[in-house]
């Protein structure tokens, strides 16, 4: 029950500590760390692993993560989608409510804690619609909803354009400090477009979807925020217009937060190419120049995480023409090589780049996951930064392989997640 991490270098974004060093686990929980922990600080009779000096670290969390369970497994169930992100070293996944049926009652909610219980490799949360039926009319029973375990609520892939019942939402969240989530698109600007608008959708001879579909529904939501004084936060961000905005609330103190897609920080919209479908994504992959300020946003901080978006499409729904296609692309294992991008890439330091990822995450959800303490779940990823390696669709471990980054060549990767202590996935 007792196990060593030995010759690692410990990073925890959370405490700032850099060092190298062991962790010492027993029973699922983190008994010490550090670097006195070397060499003969660790205890004999216990199982060692030697890390070799590559990085150890707190799982990540990501938040932002579609299934099929329950209602279309084809696509994804809770066991396949904990596969790939035991691959990608993540040790927590946050599930959306876009299911069917969708996950706007109590009841549901514990039916996927039960199943995520049963059969996931990796800890599951729960993000509960915050309209009965992702309809934008009504809202849920959001107390029921947090008591049952839900962390947070959203409609998903739906922005909430009632106005009137954000408002009631951010103001009734704050009795329990709760979080509203939303995405950030007026459906009535985005109409049948299926790109970013601008040059590139005039030649391809797709419609476009102009940054502003996204600006505009942040700054009425941030008046809304002004008004209620509740927690809101988009779930992604895709241009810079709209981080402009955010990152002048954030400076007035208001309660905000956001994210962006691993696929919107490393690609745009040049990739869509010859109208390649496993880039059709929403938001929509934006120009260079939104994904740099996104890159600015993520060093300054405006940007408080990134996600996968992970969206897994079956084959039926992607090889269709770009305009009918389905949206999305798979992510779960492609989340950490893009963030370790940004760092070989000088963009962020290992710490900061990690914080996006672990600490920052659980923060804004309210999890006890995403650091490295004494006494905290053993939740790890042992990181080969320098590593080459190239993706392969099929070998991916999610059902669906519509992956933006096919064939794309990345350097670091997880080679050993631990959830509670117990190693579900090495490489």
């Amino acid at each position: 029950m007792s196990t060593a991490y030995i010759n690692a270098r410990i990073v925890d974004p959370a405490s700032g500590l850099d060092v190298h060093g062991a962790v010492l686990v027993e029973n699922g929980q983190i008994l010490d760390l550090g670097s006195h922990l070397f060499g003969a600080g660790v205890p004999s009779g216990i199982e060692v692993v030697d890390c070799e000096g590559h990085v150890l670290a707190p799982g990540l969390v990501d938040m932002r993560v579609f299934t099929g369970e329950p209602g279309e497994e084809h696509r994804e169930s809770l066991a396949s989608a904990s596969e790939a992100a035991a691959a990608g070293g993540v040790t927590t996944m946050v599930v959306m409510p876009n299911t069917s049926p969708v996950i706007d009652d109590a009841a549901l909610v514990d039916f996927i804690t039960r199943r995520a219980r049963d059969t996931a490799r990796v800890r599951v949360e729960i993000m509960a619609a915050l309209t009965k039926g992702l309809a934008g009319q009504e809202m849920t029973e959001f107390g029921l909803l947090r008591e049952a375990g839900a962390v947070a609520f959203t409609d998903g892939t739906r922005p909430v354009m009632n106005a009137q019942l954000l408002r009631r939402a951010l103001t009734y969240s704050k009795l329990f400090n709760g979080l509203i989530v939303q995405h950030a698109e007026d459906p009535t600007l985005a109409a049948a477009g299926v790109m970013n608008e601008g040059e590139l959708s005039t030649r391809l001879g797709l419609a476009g979807i102009p940054s502003e579909a996204e600006t505009i529904i942040v700054e009425r939501d941030l008046r809304l925020v002004e008004l209620t004084g509740g927690r809101y936060h988009v779930s992604q961000v895709s241009c810079g217009e709209t981080l402009d905005v955010i990152r002048q609330a954030k400076a007035e103190g208001l309660p905000v937060t956001c994210g962006a897609s691993a696929d919107h920080i490393s690609l745009n919209e040049g990739d869509i190419g010859e109208y390649r479908t496993f880039f059709k994504l929403s938001p929509p992959l934006r120009g260079e120049d939104d994904r740099q300020a996104l890159l600015r946003g993520l060093a300054d901080g405006t940007i408080d995480v990134v996600v996968s978006g992970h969206d897994p499409q079956d084959t039926d729904a992607k090889r269709r023409p770009f305009a009918e296609a389905a949206y999305g692309a798979v992510g779960l294992e492609t989340l950490l090589p893009v963030v370790l991008e940004r760092v070989h890439n000088e963009e962020l330091s290992l710490t900061e780049a990690l914080a996006t990822v672990t600490c920052k995450p659980a923060d804004i959800l309210g999890l006890p996951s995403g650091r490295l303490k004494a006494g905290a779940a053993a939740d790890m990823v042992l990181i080969n930064p320098g590593t080459p390696w190239v993706v392969d669709a099929d070998a991916l471990r999610s059902k669906s392989k519509n992956t933006a980054h096919e064939s794309r060549r990345f350097q670091g990767r997880a080679i050993r997640t631990v959830v509670a202590g117990e190693t579900v996935h090495t490489a």
